[in-house]
């Protein structure tokens, strides 16, 4: 398997709190979530909790290869917590979060976990690409979009209704994110598909995947074919222009495009 990745901060001097990597047989995305405040919650902040993230799963990903996705991503979220427990308010509705795209090679599957808001698809070669997603904080959110929208950024409302909003983070009928709960693993969408069938996969954060769900400027048909022409760094590229352009704040932007999905 061969894996290109490309990560994009949303502007200059702000830290990039997305992460990717990859072992042999897997890839992993992490989106990292924070809001203002998060950082007299937690003296490390939303770019260590994700990296931190990550690199726990990588790390299991190689040394435990017949466990379960879910339970891989439940390990590394206790691990992850444990590593901050004793300093931080790991509690707190606004402590750091992430969302997380996984994907492994596993005995002639490709084996794949969505939590939260990342994308994964996998193209196919005789039918259309398999979209893989988490769609809770996305409807979630959109009940809350017209009180946010009508407060100031950066006022004491602005930041009541997003408290509100986190409050629905893995609660039964809300939506699910890595955090400091390892049982929210379980609530990740999970699947497999025979590598044969696959041509290439890719992991997008939200920030990148904006060019199909936001801006519509390609369907994930088109992405496959620009990744397969011009590379990650492309969608990005297009992405970033688009903001400009609709005057859309930019967000972290990372892509894992995977292809050789059958090669040793």
């Amino acid at each position: 398997m061969r894996v290109t990745m490309t990560s994009a901060a949303a502007r200059i001097g702000h830290a990039n709190e997305d992460f990717a990597g990859a072992v042999p047989t897997a890839v992993v995305l992490i989106d990292g979530a924070g809001i203002s405040g998060t950082e007299s919650i937690c003296q490390h902040g939303v770019a260590w909790y994700a990296s931190r993230l990550g690199g726990r799963l990588l790390s299991l990903l190689s040394l435990m290869r017949h466990r379960s996705l879910s339970a891989l991503l439940a390990e590394a979220i206790k691990q992850t917590t444990d590593d901050h427990r004793d300093t931080c308010d790991v509690a707190d509705p606004i402590s750091p979060s992430a969302t997380a795209a996984i994907l492994r090679l596993s005995e002639g599957l490709i084996e794949y976990l969505v939590l939260g808001d990342s994308v994964l698809v996998l193209d196919r070669a005789d039918s259309a690409p398999l979209v893989v997603s988490d769609p809770r904080e996305v409807i979630i959110s959109r009940l809350y979009e017209s009180a946010i929208e009508s407060a100031v950024e950066g006022s004491d409302e602005y930041h009541r209704i997003l408290r509100e909003l986190r409050a629905n983070r893995n609660q039964p009928g809300g939506f699910w994110v890595a955090k400091d709960e390892p049982r929210a693993a379980d609530e990740a969408v999970t699947g497999s598909c025979p590598v044969s069938e696959l041509t290439g996969a890719v992991l997008l954060s939200n920030g990148a995947s904006r060019i199909v769900d936001r801006f519509r400027l390609a369907d994930w048909p088109g992405v496959m074919a620009i990744l397969a022409s011009s590379g990650p760094d492309e969608i990005i590229h297009r992405v970033r222009q688009a903001e400009a352009r609709h005057a859309v704040a930019a967000d972290d932007a990372t892509i894992a495009y995977c292809t050789g999905l059958g090669e040793a």
